[in-house]
């Protein structure tokens, strides 16, 4: 297993300062969101994206992708009733999965609760299948850019469109590509009846990303989720993938969340 960290905990930091600072804490990538370089992805320029990738070969670290890919956007949707509202939605994906392999980026994480929610009278079924067409050419650029599209369950609290980790790996497994796959969670897995360690389990080889997180929303080692069952879990079906710290709340600062929630997971046994 290898370990990131959302760039987003490193509030009013630059970049290079967060991929060092990353760099010391032990971690072996970051993780970013794009709203924290300001405008839609399509604002970001070439030689931006490329300066972006150098600053992290500089600090020693990698870019593992991009997450919160919708935060702090207007007028996208996965699911809405209107075909044109969808087009965009689609296009900007695929602009999402070009971002991202710029940057250095492999994995790109989408959970987006907001955007792809079901409105009055959209169906189940009905969503599904336009959501699917949303992804379609995003997955196709993905496999062509050496990207991997994760799509990740949410909680009920948060979204009514794919809930578990079971629905989520029947929704990727849909478009018949490597290119589309799924994020586990320990936050949104906590909403599931079934214990997380046998959810990663039963999701063995369906999944290629990992966030870490507790259901207090603060960093591992933060609340009261045991890691270890999950980090032997993890060992038991054989990832290898990134372990991502992503946090909500941010009280105890950047150092403090970085350097805990990596001492934490050591402690736990996922990885030196």
């Amino acid at each position: 297993m290898k370990f990131a960290i959302c760039n987003e905990i490193f509030k009013d930091w630059t970049l290079p300062d967060t991929f060092a600072f990353a760099r010391k804490a032990g971690y072996d990538a970051v993780e970013i969101a794009p709203f924290t370089l300001g405008g839609l992805v399509t604002d970001i320029s070439p030689a931006r994206r490329a300066g972006i990738r150098a600053q992290a070969v500089a600090a020693g670290v990698e870019i593992s992708g991009i997450h919160w890919v919708l935060a702090q956007t207007e007028g996208f949707h996965m699911t809405s009733p209107e075909e044109t509202v969808r087009g965009r939605t689609a296009r900007y994906l695929t602009e999402l999965v070009d971002f991202c392999a710029d940057i250095g980026g492999r994995f790109m994480i989408v959970g987006s609760p907001k955007q792809r929610n079901l409105g009055p009278g959209v169906t189940g079924a009905l969503g599904w299948h336009w959501a699917a067409e949303v992804f379609d050419p995003a997955v196709r650029r993905a496999g062509v850019r050496g990207v991997t599209i994760c799509f990740e369950p949410l909680a009920p609290s948060e979204t009514n469109f794919i809930n578990t980790a079971a629905d989520a790996i029947r929704f990727a497994r849909s478009f018949g590509s490597a290119a589309m796959s799924v994020i586990l969670d320990v936050k949104a897995m906590s909403s599931e009846a079934m214990p997380i360690p046998d959810i990663i389990r039963a999701s063995g080889g369906s999944f290629r990303y990992f966030h870490a997180n507790d259901r207090n929303l603060k960093g591992p080692g933060f609340g009261d989720v045991d890691f270890r069952p999950i980090g032997a879990a993890l060992r038991a079906v054989g990832y290898e993938g990134y372990v991502s710290v992503e946090v909500f709340r941010f009280e105890e600062g950047p150092e403090v969340i970085a350097t805990k929630s990596r001492e934490y997971l050591r402690v736990a046994g996922m990885g030196d």
